[in-house]
């Protein structure tokens, strides 16, 4: 499975963005889907996963209420929605799929998306 996550770019606190994740392959339902980030000078950390059918979604605390995770299995995509944007969010964000059931470790994800930038001005 090869990923291709676009969408970031710069906003200003209060503000939203939807990142997209696109999966090739014919085998994107089997995987669940997660995002993760990583800010200059800190370790990656889990930010959201869905199931494979979508059905049940996952969160960081910190993201809680403010961001959404949702796929498309038909589009073999993967969105995050991100509303009220915070400084603190400001981070390079990856997709990522996982065969396992297992959803908030990175190292239990079998494959990464290259990465887009998010950057919340205050």
């Amino acid at each position: 499975v090869q990923l291709q996550a676009c969408g970031g770019g710069l906003v200003q606190a209060g503000g939203s963005l939807r990142l997209s994740c696109a999966a090739s392959g014919r085998t994107f339902s089997s995987y669940a889907m997660g995002w993760f980030r990583q800010a200059p000078g800190k370790e990656r950390e889990f930010v959201a996963a869905i199931r494979r059918s979508g059905g049940w979604a996952y969160y960081a605390d910190s993201v809680k209420g403010r961001f959404t995770i949702s796929r498309d299995n038909t589009k073999n995509t993967v969105y995050l929605q991100m509303n009220s944007l915070k400084p603190e969010d400001t981070a390079v964000y990856y997709c990522a799929a996982t065969a396992s059931g297992s959803y908030y470790s990175g190292a239990t994800y079998d494959y990464w998306g290259q990465g887009t930038l998010v950057t919340v001005s205050s």
